[in-house]
């Protein structure tokens, strides 16, 4: 039955015994219902669990019982927790490897299904915890993007370009630890250009709070807007449907 914190629990003690557990239920389940057992039990303890967390932010349309819309926003304050929203299968495959490698507990945001390979055009590119890593360049905007909406925005950065606009894309696939330095630097590289933060996720508690916090700290004034879904509870029904609605879909990126 419904049992998260107990499974949470049996992933410590089989972390504790050498084992390296991967714990999955659904996102919204394991912030929500699990989080005291996460944080005393595995995170406080810095075990090496790794919590895979499906249908994360807006990739389901069973309503809010089910739309892990603020799971990033719950587990950002708490400490040793790695988090992770990777974009597409390539991502999802390298990752797995990589958090498998990485001692300490992990929580990973889990597309489901028929996941397309977007990154493979992507000549070289490699997913590296707390890396994020440029793949389009562009003078005229700039998305810092994690998790399904790096796909938007690459997708929306080359309809773009058919318009004459230039749209670079950072994907952000690590949540924490942020890569503070890249995000700085690409930022910095042309001050003029507005800078949009999309992600699959509320625009309270995530990637967009953590950039703009970084951007005001670094004394580094831009054009800064955010991509995300509002801070409400969401409408059950069909996903293209709800992306459109709150302005997730990649015609709602390049508006």
């Amino acid at each position: 039955g419904m049992a998260e914190q107990l499974l949470m629990m049996a992933g410590a003690g089989m972390a504790r015994e050498g084992f390296v557990p991967f714990v999955t239920t659904y996102s919204v389940f394991a912030s929500r219902r699990a989080y005291d057992f996460i944080c005393l039990a595995i995170a406080e303890e810095n075990l090496n669990v790794k919590i895979i967390g499906g249908l994360p932010g807006l990739t389901t349309g069973y309503g809010p019982s089910h739309q892990a819309t603020e799971d990033i926003a719950i587990f950002r304050g708490m400490p040793n927790l790695t988090i992770i929203d990777p974009c597409d299968a390539v991502d999802i495959e390298q990752s797995v490897h990589a958090m498998s490698d990485y001692n300490g507990p992990v929580y990973l945001r889990l597309l489901r299904g028929k996941v397309p390979r977007v990154l493979d055009r992507f000549e070289g590119y490699t997913f590296e915890i707390g890396k994020a890593k440029q793949l389009i360049d562009g003078e005229d905007a700039l998305i810092i993007s994690s998790g399904l909406m790096t796909m938007r925005a690459i997708e929306a950065s080359d309809e773009l370009k058919e318009k004459g606009k230039n749209v670079a894309v950072l994907h952000c696939a690590t949540i924490k630890p942020l890569d503070t330095q890249t995000i700085l630097d690409e930022v910095r590289r042309h001050p003029d250009r507005p800078v949009f933060v999309a992600e699959n996720h509320s625009v309270v508690g995530g990637l967009a709070e953590s950039v703009a916090s970084l951007l005001m700290k670094e004394g580094v004034a831009v054009k800064f807007h955010q991509i995300g879904l509002p801070d409400e509870f969401l409408d059950a029904g069909a996903l293209p449907t709800l992306h459109d609605r709150y302005g997730i879909s990649t015609k709602e990126v390049i508006k």
